[in-house]
């Protein structure tokens, strides 16, 4: 029966050790967090680089800014200017700080000397972490560190030992752990730093060579390309069942034959629900996909995602009223070839002004319509697929832009299993560059393996053995799956794509009018009610239809996606003209992709008949409720 950890030491008897225990279940502070900025400041350029870690790496560059100028030779620091720390170095043989400002987007440097006094506070970071890089770079020495828990990864359970939907701060006291080395061995000893001993530093009269130097890979990583290879021992392999990380166990020796950046795509599972898979997947996956249809929530990124190689078809799965008669106003189900993005005169409260727009093709049943949409519009969209070539990654890598949907149609058949074939859908959101190692076993060198540095925990000492072979075997590469944590630290460095141009402030408007039909009997009833009662009531309509639409959108795409991973066993479809789709989306079908048909002759969007059925359903339900609201309006006029 398991038990707390306090409770098992108070009721073990001494004379029964030693005793072997399995960790059953525990409370780990996990997720990622944003740094407060420490509100007491500096007194020198000295006290930071003392108390501050300053390093080569992305997290080792803190920014501090001053509440009054700092005059150089060459420069002037301004006031409140943000002051980026770069690395420490002796320049004229005097320590000083490479320090670095932004102005008009280019970048000065120069250096400030250890000796600079003054107040220096530091800036706001709006970064996010995990602990582990919060203990190693961001707690100043002899300093706490405040922290929020940002809702990026805030899940909340019964296990979390934060009160639900905490919004607080955090106040961080680091209990380090040092990793030890006893004298001729070989397994590293972990200690608590506020173990109750006494110590005694007797490095300077001790020969440092009998003990064995633990090396983390970011430790091997950093060593010259002309150090490998290199033979090493595990001390400390990583944990997974996944090759290869099932092979690195401790003792096991290794050749590390180099060293090197590696290209990735980023890929996430498509579903509605929480949490999603992630992958990193390497160009050279031999697997197959087939294009899946994309969502776009903004007429923005139409023009963002419009290629010269294809014209982008689309299915609006929202309705856009625009305030401009100048511009089209969308109907939930219409359909619209883009075409370009330009700017259109528009008349607005008297004046004339010039907006950017999107030029598109509206779909009628016998003709096409040339439409001007705005590029602020919020909408939704879903695309209408034509194409049914197989591609492989590198195809899709150059020939589109990401992000990108598709599902696997050829497993990779080089690998015994193939994580990404079981996921119904993914979308493909970026190409990443990481840092990765390559080693093989020393004893059967049959392959190589990528093994990522950031990654991946795991330590090893090196060996004074000469590598047998200096080129390595064939080079297995594996799709690497992620957990949510590691994928928000992977993207939390991507370029920021430009947002949608701003919408112009609306003028005052009446409440919108209710998308289903009212009964000609109520209508004068509405119309002549109070004006606070016939808003309240549309209101209500509102929200109902709202609701509605909903329901269809997430039913929709439930089917859809079931339907793709079961094979119809009534063999029965049915075939979707234009007509069809926009009666059926003109009366609230949302989110609904539309595959082509595996016909080369025809040009139709399948959509199979339960899937028809089942939104009739919805939209039925949706119908009567949106009634049943009218009907309590009418009530409470």
């Amino acid at each position: 029966m398991a038990c707390t950890l306090e409770k098992f030491i108070h009721s073990l008897d001494p004379r029964a050790l030693p005793r072997v225990l399995q960790i059953q279940s525990g409370i780990y502070f996990q997720g990622l967090y944003k740094v407060v900025a420490d509100k007491t400041p500096y007194g020198s350029v000295e006290e930071i680089t003392k108390k501050v870690s300053i390093g080569p790496t992305r997290f080792g560059h803190p920014c501090f800014y001053s509440p009054e100028d700092i005059k150089l030779a060459n420069l002037t620091i301004k006031h409140g200017e943000q002051i980026t720390f770069n690395s420490v170095e002796e320049v004229n043989g005097t320590m000083a700080v490479n320090c670095g400002v932004v102005r008009n987007s280019q970048s000065h440097s120069f250096t400030l000397p250890l000796s600079q006094e003054g107040k220096f506070y530091e800036c706001e970071d709006d970064q996010i972490y995990t602990l582990k890089e919060i203990a190693e770079w961001k707690i100043p020495k002899c300093r706490n560190r405040i922290v929020k828990l940002s809702n990026t990864l805030h899940t909340w359970d019964s296990s979390n030992p934060l009160p639900e939907n905490f919004d607080g701060c955090l106040i961080l006291t680091p209990v380090y752990e040092v990793q030890a080395v006893m004298k001729f061995r070989k397994d590293i000893v972990h200690i608590l730093s506020d173990l109750d001993v006494e110590v005694k530093d007797i490095t300077d009269c001790y020969d440092i060579s009998s003990f064995l130097q633990p090396l983390s890979l970011e430790d091997v990583f950093e060593r010259t390309s002309k150090e490998f290879p290199m033979v090493a021992e595990i001390m400390e392999g990583p944990s997974g069942s996944q090759k290869p990380y099932n092979l690195l166990h401790t003792g096991k020796e290794i050749v590390i034959y180099k060293k090197y950046q590696a290209t990735r795509v980023l890929a996430s599972e498509i579903r509605s629900d929480s949490p999603k898979r992630h992958f990193l997947i390497p160009l050279s996956y031999k697997g197959k996909f087939k294009r899946r249809p994309r969502e776009f929530p903004t007429a923005y990124d139409l023009e963002i995602a419009r290629s010269e190689k294809e014209q982008l078809h689309v299915v609006a799965t929202k309705a856009f009223d625009s305030p401009h008669k100048e511009l089209f106003s969308v109907s939930v189900g219409d359909q619209f070839l883009v075409q370009q993005c330009q700017t259109s005169e528009v008349l607005y409260e008297g004046r004339k002004k010039v907006i950017d727009v999107l030029a598109c093709e509206q779909i009628l049943s016998d003709a096409y319509k040339k439409v001007l949409l705005p590029m602020y519009m919020e909408g939704g969209f879903v695309e209408v697929i034509h194409d049914k070539k197989q591609y492989q990654l590198s195809e899709i890598c150059k020939e589109f832009r990401l992000p990108f949907n598709v599902k696997v149609s050829v497993r990779d058949l080089s690998v015994e299993e193939d994580v990404l074939a079981a996921v119904p859908g993914l979308q493909f959101e970026e190409e990443i560059t990481d840092s990765y190692l390559l080693i093989s076993s020393t004893n059967i060198p049959v392959e190589s393996w990528e093994i990522p540095v950031y990654r991946l925990n795991m330590s090893v000492h090196l060996l004074s053995k000469d590598v047998q072979t200096v080129v390595p075997p064939a080079t297995k590469t594996t799709v690497e799956e992620i957990s949510e944590e590691q994928y928000y630290m992977v993207r939390r460095y991507e370029n920021q794509t430009l947002h949608p141009p701003p919408r112009p402030p609306k003028k005052p408007t009446l409440a919108p009018k209710p998308v289903f039909a009212v009964p000609k009997h109520g209508v004068s009833d509405v119309l002549h009610a109070p004006e606070n009662v016939c808003v309240d009531t549309t209101k209500k309509l509102c929200s109902s239809q709202a609701a509605g639409v909903s329901e269809l959108q997430v039913s929709c795409q439930n089917d859809l996606l079931h339907d793709e991973n079961k094979k119809d066993t009534t063999g029965k479809a049915t075939l979707v003209d234009t007509s069809v789709i926009k009666g059926l989306t003109n009366q609230g079908l949302g989110k609904c992709e539309v595959e082509e048909e595996e016909e080369e002759e025809h040009n139709y969007d399948y959509v199979d008949e339960n899937i028809i059925e089942n939104i009739r359903k919805v939209f039925q339900d949706a119908t009567v409720r949106n009634k049943h609201a009218l009907s309590e309006g009418r009530r409470d006029i």
